[in-house]
């Protein structure tokens, strides 16, 4: 809790802070005096001096306009208080999701961080308006009778300690509430991104079973937090009630001491008007929003950027793939995609995968490169588990190309940013990007991503990778919006580039360009060429009888 406290002091700390505390000095003066000023102005009516008593509360409204003058100035500082803190949480939020892939940054990026920006809001218009309350009351009571402030100010203090106390029995339930809403999140997300596959195999009544558990725990969760409620109740009577019933308890015997009944009566204000409500907002925000925020903060810093690998991972001598075992499954009581999956790539060989769309092609491509990690067995390039591998090692272009608003010569350069120009115009000239490169306006044309079609973005990613150091390239289906003859010379020349290729096929003439074909049906995997598969694959024979020269595989799997 320390390290989530000094975080928001840390916010604190700055010019905006400063200005929001000396424009809250205003406030003190009305809250000071309100009690006075009942105080006299009902002697003054008593005593018959209707004037007087009208000066005293003319003043009070005077008071009240500057506090209030005070108040809007608050507010237009707490904006430029709260929006860097938010900032840099989502920044936070941001950079780790994008270097782990953790899905339940969207419920931190989405919820957790307005939170946490909102309650901080909060607490500190909270905290601010309950420190000028009680000091100006203190003030007030001080002035107008210490004998009053001796009855009024000890059970205050105390229905506010013990709710205090309170916070800790709550703190458990905050963060149950929290781990539940992430749970559900991720549970909501991975269903509703499968809902084409859950109805393809009749599953919903498992998909419905798998959703409801933490819908269930996230509800439990919320209606536990909801009875610290009650034992907030008991603190207010205890601060807020108690001072107002002992004052008039005592109030016949403050009179027999000389009180007036106007002191008695700016007493009762002071606590009724300033003590009580200051003590439920306090109380509410703090058991509720400032719980919240300690716990949704711990949350989102407990989260630690994964180290920058490129400092700290092994660079392998060789690219070469070996995979020993490897399984893979899109969660525990899912059926595996890759199933004990034996393979080897030597260094420089070209492999193309084949098989049925939905049959785990792209899945085993994120495995080489480390994007997922085996739920079982392991993924080895030049001898070096491939979760540790420098990502300069490989390079991989997926079906949807990424190009950045930026100049031609940023987009394709990126991976290798001290390229030359005969080396980047050597990459253009291999993959046959050129008619590209002259239509945009040459390599310092500025390229707008959304007006170019799917083929010329896959051209421009495949230039870069081909200029990148990665001495190992895999293409999952990075040609598919290409004609025949592009997506022949682009492959051509990765497989003429050096280094190991793996080519995730869509057309079956990208498989009789490969050295080695993987033919992936089902749990079973069968390795071999062009021509053993022929003979020995009854799916690598009903590939080849579909294919069309300009058309892509569409086979679905079998039953």
């Amino acid at each position: 809790m320390k390290r989530e406290l000094g975080y928001g002091l840390d916010a604190l700390r700055n010019r905006s802070a400063l200005k929001l505390a000396l424009w809250s000095i205003p406030e003190i003066l009305p809250t000071a005096i309100y009690g006075v000023a009942v105080a006299r102005a009902t002697d003054s009516f008593l005593a018959g001096h209707a004037w007087q008593g009208i000066a005293w509360l003319g003043g009070l409204v005077v008071t009240a306009c500057l506090g209030a003058a005070g108040a809007h100035q608050v507010y237009g500082r707490l904006g430029e208080l709260v929006e860097p803190l938010r900032d840099d949480l989502v920044r936070r939020v941001v950079g780790t999701a994008v270097r782990t892939g953790d899905p339940a940054a969207v419920a931190r990026l989405n919820r957790q961080v307005e939170i946490v920006r909102d309650t901080f809001a909060g607490l500190v218009l909270v905290v601010r308006s309950f420190a000028v309350t009680l000091v100006g009351v203190l003030a007030g009571l001080l002035s107008l009778a210490p004998a009053i402030a001796g009855f009024v100010l000890p059970p205050f203090l105390l229905g506010f300690l013990a709710s205090l106390a309170v916070l800790g029995l709550a703190a458990d339930r905050v963060r149950a509430s929290l781990q539940a809403d992430e749970d559900l999140a991720t549970t909501a997300g991975m269903t509703f991104s499968g809902v084409r596959d859950i109805t393809a195999t009749g599953t919903e009544e498992f998909a419905e079973h798998l959703t409801g558990r933490p819908i269930e725990a996230q509800a439990a969760a919320e209606r536990a937090l909801a009875r610290v409620a009650a034992l907030r109740t008991v603190c207010f009577a205890i601060g807020g009630w108690a001072p107002l019933l002992i004052l008039l308890a005592a109030g016949p015997w403050l009179v027999g001491r000389g009180v007036s009944t106007g002191t008695l009566l700016g007493g009762l204000t002071y606590v009724l008007v300033g003590l009580q409500p200051a003590l439920n907002t306090v109380m509410s925000a703090l058991g509720d929003s400032g719980l919240r925020y300690v716990v949704t903060l711990s949350r989102i810093l407990s989260v630690q950027p994964v180290p920058d690998r490129s400092r700290r991972t092994e660079t392998p001598p060789e690219s070469s793939i070996r995979t020993h075992g490897l399984t893979f499954a899109y969660g525990p009581a899912a059926e595996p995609v890759i199933d004990g999956l034996d393979l080897t790539v030597a260094e420089g060989e070209h492999l193309a995968v084949v098989g049925p769309s939905g049959i785990g092609k792209s899945t085993l491509a994120g495995l080489i490169c480390g994007m997922l990690e085996p739920t079982d067995g392991q993924v080895l390039i030049g001898g070096v588990p491939a979760s540790d591998v420098s990502p300069q090692t490989r390079a991989l272009i997926p079906q949807e190309a990424y190009v950045f608003s930026a100049t031609v010569m940023e987009n394709l350069n990126y991976l290798l940013p001290d390229a030359s120009a005969s080396e980047v115009q050597q990459a253009i000239d291999a993959v046959g990007s050129g008619a590209l490169v002259d239509r945009l306006g040459g390599l310092q044309a500025q390229v707008k991503p959304n007006d170019l079609s799917a083929g010329e973005r896959q051209l421009i990613a495949l230039t870069r990778a081909y200029l990148s150091p990665a001495p190992l390239v895999v293409l999952d289906e990075a040609t598919c919006f290409l004609d025949p003859d592009a997506e022949r010379r682009a492959e051509e020349a990765f497989a003429t580039r050096g280094g190991t290729l793996v080519v995730i096929a869509h057309r079956i003439s990208s498989a009789q360009r490969a050295r080695k074909i993987l033919v992936m049906d089902g749990n079973r995997a069968t390795l071999g060429t062009h021509t053993s598969l022929l003979s020995s694959s009854p799916l690598y024979q009903e590939l080849q009888g579909h294919w069309q020269p300009s058309e892509s595989l569409q086979i679905q799997p079998a039953s």
